[in-house]
């Protein structure tokens, strides 16, 4: 009997991936806003970007780690929060928050999981595993203020704000699936509203009519003061594209700020995060820690993000490429490829630990005499 072949990059992974999911489930977890632009940009982006390596400096000894909201991670790679994890998986989020901690990688879990707030948190004592929570903002405050309380409650360090979201993209995918969850499957932290259907229409979306029933598209600036008395929880901003908002973020309290195009899965033709993060960068200066998210696939796509003035990446859609081919060891193994390919492209740039990735690393091929 032939062994099945293990991936060796997260390309394969995205491919195995296809073979362990429903149709549904792979259009959920793969498909962006409209005609997908952004969607393929943010990978493209990357490539617009080139590396010049420094020679003839001593890389014998490596450290990937780095600091966020003053904490010492062991390598500047955090899991995104992702929604319906379970539809990959059985353990869903529990197998995503386990690989985490082995690896001491940061999990960022959504308010839309399918394993509850306190299950997430109770997976691992590693004193390097750090959770955080991504809030999405419902109509009925009382049940904000709950999700943040249970955060806190179970040791949560950190309560991530999703700005772009004031209504759900268009994902047409989606669309003509006409997403739902599967039987037996909820919103582990939101059972009240755990169906799907609410304000359902045929032809449309069960995610979209529940964003459209249940979110506050009438969220501002002046409502992170109150969402910073819920808890005294750091705020991180996801969803920053400008560096005007992303100084305002920081006014209003943000002590992060995570620049993302929600995977292009919100506004269609939106800026590549990783065009947007010098632009960032250079607005809030050293008032917040910068993160971006969307389209990393390599180490070299860390390491351009790095030099282009973040303090570390999150990792999406890879992760659940992993949780549908492996469960746990599968997001684990999906970790250690990017956290092994980041070693060797510091190792082959003359660069021994972050603080030597600077700008002068990259320059973007735009500027450059290259016809392509």
């Amino acid at each position: 009997m032939t062994t099945p072949v293990k991936p060796i990059n997260l390309f394969e992974y995205e491919t195995c991936a296809k073979e362990h999911l429903s149709q549904m489930a792979l259009d959920y977890y793969a498909s962006g806003a409209w005609d997908e632009i952004t969607l393929r940009d943010n990978r493209a982006a990357f490539e617009r970007y080139k590396l010049r390596p420094r020679m003839l400096v001593d890389v014998s000894q490596r450290d990937l780690s780095t600091k966020i909201l003053g904490q010492t991670l062991p390598l500047p790679i955090l899991i995104a929060p992702m929604a319906f994890q379970c539809l990959a998986h059985p353990e869903g989020e529990i197998a995503t928050a386990k690989a985490a901690a082995k690896l001491g990688s940061t999990m960022v879990l959504s308010t839309l999981a399918t394993k509850s707030i306190e299950e997430v948190a109770s997976v691992s004592q590693n004193p390097n595993y750090r959770l955080w929570f991504q809030l999405y903002v419902h109509r009925d405050r009382g049940l904000t203020k709950s999700l943040v309380e249970r955060a806190y409650k179970a040791g949560y360090q950190a309560l991530c704000l999703t700005v772009d979201a004031p209504v759900l993209g268009k994902r047409e995918r989606d669309m003509r699936n006409q997403f739902v969850l599967p039987q037996g499957m909820e919103l582990a932290n939101l059972t009240p509203l755990s169906d799907l259907e609410i304000g359902y229409k045929p032809g449309e979306s069960g995610l979209f009519a529940y964003f459209l029933e249940q979110l506050n598209p009438a969220l501002t600036w002046k409502d992170l003061e109150w969402l910073q008395s819920l808890s005294p929880l750091p705020l991180v901003v996801k969803g920053i594209l400008r560096g005007d908002d992303a100084v305002r973020a920081v006014e209003c309290g943000a002590k992060a700020i995570i620049v993302s195009n929600h995977g292009g899965r919100q506004l269609d033709s939106a800026i590549a995060s990783i065009d947007a993060l010098s632009e960032i960068v250079a607005a809030v200066g050293n008032q917040a820690d910068v993160l971006v998210d969307g389209g990393i696939r390599r180490g070299t796509d860390i390491l351009k993000a790095l030099a282009l003035g973040a303090k570390a990446v999150l990792l999406g859609r890879p992760i659940l490429w992993g949780l549908a081919v492996g469960g746990e060891a599968g997001v684990q193994h999906v970790l250690e490829l990017l956290r092994d390919e980041l070693d060797i492209a510091m190792a082959l740039s003359g660069c021994a630990k972050l603080s030597d990735i600077d700008p002068s690393l990259v320059v973007a091929l735009k500027y450059l005499n290259i016809n392509y």
